[in-house]
Order: structure tokens, then C-alpha cells, then sequence
């Protein structure tokens, strides 16, 4: 089941990204709902906030390593680790994989979704994102039960 929720996350990063590219001008934003949610086709060299510009190389080194390091944490931990980890760590890997995939493809990251008080992203990072602060709610959740005695 969790290489069906990777599969599935870079399935739905490369479709989006294929239509951002087809239907969409770079750097011209269109307003889905007016100054709340806009589509911006935009070239990411670098990682979340503009950091790290123009380094794709270093990039995609560091994402090659955090895919292996995902899948050899899964193998090793596997009957350990909850659903929702599991879950969590599928969503980052497909995340991962769907960015490597435009490193390696184009060189940048493709984004287009732009809120507007935020950097653009795209599907792969909001993977990326949800299954981290799941992963984080997880620690703090566990943190808390072994506090209070529960478990």
C-alpha cells in the first residue's frame, strides 16, 4: 500500500506540473480566486524560500540520499512503525521523487500553486510538508502519552 501512496503522489506532481507547463505563460500569474489563490508558473533552482539558488547539482545529491535514507528506514523499521509514519514517509518519498524528477529533467522544480503570502510550491512539496508535520505530530503525540503514563 505505500509504494502505491508514492506512486501515486508523483503520478499526481507530474500530471500537474505536464498541465502547469502546457496551459501556463512563466511568471504570469492567473487569479483562481482574486488575491487569495493564484496559478504562477515559476522555475525553482533552488529550495523552499529561495534558498540554495542555482545549486541543482548539491540538489539532487541531497535528494537522492533522503530517498535512500526513507527507503532504508521503511525496510529496516517496517513492522515497527505505525500507519500513519508509513503513511507519512510514502508521502515524503513521492514528494522527493516527483522533484528529483524535475531536477533531473530540467534542472529547477516546477511550481505553480501561489497563495500569495506564501512561496510557490507545487504537489510534491505539499507531500513533502503534510507528511513531515504528520511525522512531527506523531513525536509529539508519543512524547506526550509516554509524559502522562499512557501508552
Amino acid at each position: 500500500m505505500g509504494f502505491i501512496v508514492s506512486a501515486s503522489v508523483v503520478f499526481f506532481d507530474q500530471l500537474t506540473k505536464f498541465l502547469a507547463l502546457d496551459k501556463l505563460n512563466y511568471g504570469i500569474s492567473v487569479p483562481v480566486f482574486k488575491n487569495i489563490f493564484h496559478l504562477t508558473l515559476v522555475r525553482n533552482t533552488g529550495i523552499a524560500f529561495g534558498l540554495f539558488k542555482d545549486s541543482t547539482i548539491i540538489l539532487i545529491f541531497i535528494s537522492l540520499i533522503a530517498v535512500m535514507f526513507i527507503l532504508r528506514y521503511w525496510f529496516l523499521r517496517k513492522e515497527k512503525l505505525d500507519r500513519l509514519v508509513k503513511f507519512s514517509l510514502f508521502l515524503i518519498l513521492g514528494g522527493a521523487i516527483g522533484n528529483l524528477i524535475d531536477r533531473f529533467r530540467f534542472g529547477y522544480v516546477v511550481d505553480f500553486l501561489d497563495f500569495r503570502v506564501w512561496p510557490v510550491f507545487n504537489v510534491a512539496d505539499s507531500c513533502i510538508t503534510i507528511g513531515a508535520v504528520l511525522i512531527g505530530l506523531r513525536i509529539l503525540i508519543n512524547q506526550k502519552q509516554g509524559l502522562s503514563g499512557k501508552q
